[in-house]
């Protein structure tokens, strides 16, 4: 059984930072390409990085230059680390994972509450 386990999020201030962590089992955590997406009540869950299993990392125009997104094989997590952080990244925070060929299954965690406020 593939799980995804969220943990780091919680309150933080304008400014402040956080880190993501997420943890993979039940699967080879290498043949994985890993994502971070955030949803807002009532909104479309939107793409915020991803890093490939090879490495190769991308971020949306909103948080590049703010967040970091790695992987550690070692450990089969990979994490987010969001620094600088803004009232609009206020969301809800899933881990995604998924194997690179066509149809392949996409794996999620439950979620991880992020909030900033003053």
């Amino acid at each position: 059984q593939v799980q995804l386990v969220e943990s780091g999020g919680g309150l933080a201030q304008p400014g402040g930072s956080l880190m993501l962590s997420c943890v993979v089992s039940g699967i080879s955590f290498n043949t994985l390409h890993m994502s971070w997406h955030r949803q807002v009540s009532g909104k479309e869950r939107e793409l915020v990085a991803r890093i490939s299993s090879y490495g190769i990392i991308t971020y949306s125009d909103s948080v590049k230059g703010r967040f970091t997104i790695s992987r550690d094989s070692d450990k089969n997590t990979a994490y987010l680390q969001m620094n600088s952080l803004r009232l609009d990244d206020t969301a809800v925070y899933y881990c995604n994972g998924r194997r690179n060929f066509p149809s392949a299954p996409d794996y999620w965690g439950q979620g991880t509450q992020v909030t900033v406020s003053s």
